[in-house]
This record gives C-alpha cells, sequence and structure tokens, in this order.
C-alpha cells in the first residue's frame, strides 16, 4: 500500500505564519526520507489557523527543498481561477519538476463566502466547473478542440512531461465528476466521514478513459494521528478533536488549540456527540492499531493508495506520527 501526505500548513497558537510554512518545508523533506509517496498541501483563505492560501508558490519552494517525492495540490479550488492560468501555473511547476507534480482540482471554496467574493471579485457568473476542469486538461495536453472558444491558444511553457490531474472531493457528486472526466480521484474523508466507499465504488464504475489516465485510479485521504502508545495517541489528537468542534461551531481561532486546552474544555453532552461523529473522519492510536485501520479503510474503499493528514498542537508530534506510520509499514527512502 502506498501513503502519501495532505499537509494544511496548520498553525499552533502562538505561532506565526513563517513557522508554520517552514515546519511543511521540513515536513515534506522528512517524508521523503521515510519513504512517502506524494506530499501535497492545500488552499485556504481568509483563516488565521491555517497558512496555505496558495498551494503553487509553495509548491514552487517545497520542489526546491526535496528530490524525488511527488508534490501537488490538494487542491487548487478551481472556480475561483481560470483554467488557462493554472494549466499555466502547473505546467511551469512541471518544467520545473519533470515528473513530479500533481494538480489536485477541487470545487470547494476554501474559505468563508467573504473571501469567496473578494477571489471571484469582477466575475458575473458561477463558472461551469465541469468545463473548466476540462479545459485544464487540454491545456496541459494541447488538445483543444476546433471549435473550442479558445482554440489555437498554448499554455506555456510547453513540456514534454504532464501533471497527475486529480479531482479531489468529499461527495458522490465530485467522484462521477471524476469518472465523466477520467481523472483520478482523492475522497476526502477526512472532511466527510460518510458515503466515501460508496463514491469511490461509483467512480469506477463510471469511469471514462482520458487522454492522461487509461484506467481508474483513486485513493483516500484521512486525518491520522500516531504515538508510541494508544493512550498517548488520543492525548495528542484531543486538539485535533477540540480544533475541529471549534469550526464546526464557528468559533474562531488563530491556532491549533493546545492539549490542555481541549482535556479541560468543558464538553456539552451535544459537542461529545459531535467529537464521536468526527472520529469518523480520523485515525488514531499507536502503531499497530493504526496499521490495522489504515489497510481495513484501503481494503473497504478498494484502493491501494491512502493519504494522511496531520495536525497536533506540537511539530514534533507530527514528525514522530509520520515517522511512526512509516515504520510499521515498512517504508523505505
Amino acid at each position: 500500500m502506498r501513503l502519501s501526505v495532505l499537509d494544511q500548513s496548520p498553525m499552533s497558537l502562538g505561532g506565526t505564519a513563517h513557522q508554520a510554512l517552514e515546519e511543511t518545508a521540513r515536513l515534506a523533506q522528512w517524508v521523503e526520507r521515510l519513504g512517502y509517496t506524494r506530499f501535497w498541501v492545500s488552499e485556504h483563505h481568509d483563516t488565521r489557523s491555517l497558512a496555505g492560501s496558495s498551494p503553487e508558490v509553495l509548491l514552487a519552494h517545497l520542489g526546491a527543498r526535496t528530490e524525488r517525492i511527488r508534490i501537488g495540490s490538494g487542491g487548487v479550488m478551481l472556480p475561483h481561477y481560470s483554467a488557462y492560468k493554472v494549466a499555466e501555473n502547473f505546467r511551469l511547476l512541471e518544467a520545473l519538476y519533470p515528473r513530479r507534480i500533481d494538480l489536485g482540482l477541487g470545487r470547494a471554496p476554501g474559505g468563508m463566502p467573504r473571501s469567496t467574493m473578494a477571489l471571484r471579485e469582477g466575475r458575473p457568473r458561477e463558472p461551469d466547473y465541469l468545463q473548466q476542469v476540462q479545459d485544464v486538461m487540454y491545456y496541459l495536453t494541447d488538445t483543444l478542440p476546433e471549435d473550442h472558444r479558445f482554440r489555437g491558444l498554448t499554455a506555456t511553457p510547453v513540456t514534454d512531461t504532464v501533471p497527475e490531474v486529480w479531482l479531489l472531493g468529499s461527495s458522490d457528486w465530485s467522484a462521477h465528476a471524476a469518472a465523466h472526466l477520467g481523472t483520478a480521484f482523492m475522497f476526502a474523508q477526512f472532511i466527510n466521514g460518510d458515503g466515501g466507499v460508496e463514491a469511490v465504488h461509483a467512480y469506477r464504475e463510471r469511469f471514462r478513459p482520458s487522454s492522461l489516465w487509461p484506467e481508474p485510479v483513486a485513493g483516500v485521504a484521512v486525518f491520522c494521528v500516531c504515538a508510541d502508545a494508544d493512550a498517548e495517541a488520543e492525548r495528542i489528537a484531543s486538539s485535533l478533536d477540540l480544533s475541529l468542534l471549534m469550526l464546526a461551531n464557528g468559533q474562531p481561532t488563530a491556532g491549533t488549540p493546545t492539549i490542555e486546552m481541549a482535556l479541560n474544555y468543558p464538553y456539552s453532552k451535544y459537542e461529545r456527540a459531535v467529537v464521536l461523529e468526527n472520529r469518523k473522519r480520523m485515525v488514531v492510536g499507536g502503531p499497530e492499531s493504526v496499521k490495522q485501520q489504515l489497510e481495513a479503510l484501503a481494503k473497504a474503499y478498494g484502493v491501494d493508495e491512502v493519504m494522511l493528514t496531520t495536525r497536533t498542537e506540537r511539530f514534533e508530534d507530527r514528525l514522530r506520527s509520520f515517522e511512526l506510520v512509516a515504520q510499521v509499514f515498512g517504508l523505505t527512502g
């Protein structure tokens, strides 16, 4: 089973964006040495707790800080942008780091309505997402149809290799879109703990081959906290429990809550139910427990790649979590 990483550049309370982004770069180097397959970074807007707002810029930096691991976006929120410009951004990255670039695309806003309005300022209507994705694929492969509105246009620089194109989603709609367009598909279980298995199965059943993907390729992304023992993992994961609860309650935060805050938080009966429900989005435990959970997850989805995203109060716990998972699965860098 292949293991990969999605990093959201989380900020700890009292930390800075510079620190969070430097930790992302260090983490990319760390998981490359451990033998992980790919390293993706996310796009979030108008938030004080996550530092990654521009995947393309961060990927240019990460490519220079790493040597072999595939790097990509998880993902670019395409409705905010021009398909042509996104294609050029990722062709430039592909020219810099050939055969290492993944273009993960999503249609979520990545922020609250105010940031969406600002990002789309001046655009008269909601874009056709499916057409946008199709256009990106045309630009990346120089296959614009003769009847296309921009026929003859080239996304530069022209490259000999093409980034992998993935659709990211947390619903069956995204799965059907990926199948219809012929892209790879990553289900975001760390966003939605229900319906993922059915969505991936539907993706496979409906898949139509494309010039980029002759066969369906799918994976699942999940929160993961691994520590030397189950009890320690539960203690570390308590800060993620509280972070997700605060997000659900609309409580603004300047960073990942501390473990102490989480352990002392006066959860109501309803909030404890929310925390329990959120655990569907997470894998937590010691190495053997995590291994069993991830293998069961991959089997249920019928995939051979699982992407892990880990958000902890302390960066050292994040590093250790990925190290323990790599060890128990026998990854080799």
